[in-house]
């Protein structure tokens, strides 16, 4: 049976029984727990080192009441980077390209935040619908485009997740299946798919980890916007 290319993102199931919530259990069996010793291993010692850093470089711009968000950004930042790391590793399932799961993560928090805003500070946060010395005839044309993007926020985060995930995974495959075919027939031009297969791979690294980083901080920004 001819497979598609975009079978691999097909949600896995096991005789009928769904394979989504062992996916998104995984990255919590990878997370090394915190030891009560006051020496630890390097593992741990890294670990803390860019959980601190990451939370001093997101919370910088934060006032005080949004240091309140530390704890669960920084668990979404993390939980969402070993989703993207374990997705890379061969014959496995990422769950962040799927479109509905990214959207269950995003629309949740930008309603947060919103929320937030609207209780703390209600004319500051309906008052960036209307930028200041605005003309009174483009009073209601504005309104309307900034309603309108406030709420394609939580859109632009799921997709923006989702479509960076599965290009690299497509672009992965297309590379990976052009040098095994070219194998037997030009093995020197195989060599070299297989060298920028290689390079391929690095980059999807370093997106799986900007992309979880980009979509922690969007929603610190928009919980800046209303806090």
């Amino acid at each position: 049976m001819t497979l598609s290319f975009f079978d691999q993102f097909m949600s896995p199931n096991l005789m009928g029984a769904p394979l989504m919530p062992l996916a998104l259990s995984l990255p919590l069996l990878f997370y090394p727990a915190p030891s009560s010793r006051w020496l630890s291993n390097r593992l741990l010692t890294l670990q803390n080192w860019f959980i601190n850093r990451f939370t001093q470089q997101l919370l910088l711009p934060l006032g005080p009441n949004g240091h309140k968000w530390a704890l669960l950004l920084t668990s979404l930042m993390l939980f969402i980077v070993m989703m993207n790391m374990l997705g890379l590793l061969p014959y496995t399932f990422t769950p962040t390209t799927q479109l509905s799961l990214n959207m269950g993560l995003a629309v949740p928090l930008w309603l947060a935040t919103v929320i937030i805003g609207l209780r703390n500070q209600p004319t500051i946060a309906l008052g960036h619908l209307l930028p200041e010395g605005t003309p009174p005839p483009l009073i209601p044309v504005l309104v309307i485009i900034e309603t309108i993007s406030l709420f394609i926020r939580p859109l632009a985060l799921g997709v923006r997740l989702t479509a960076n995930l599965t290009a690299g995974h497509l672009l992965i495959q297309l590379i990976a299946t052009a040098a095994f075919v070219l194998l037997p027939l030009m093995p020197t031009v195989a060599i070299l798919t297989s060298a920028l297969l290689f390079l391929l791979t690095l980059l999807e690294i370093a997106v799986a980890m900007i992309q979880a980083y980009v979509f922690v901080l969007l929603l610190s920004l928009y919980l800046q916007e209303n806090v």
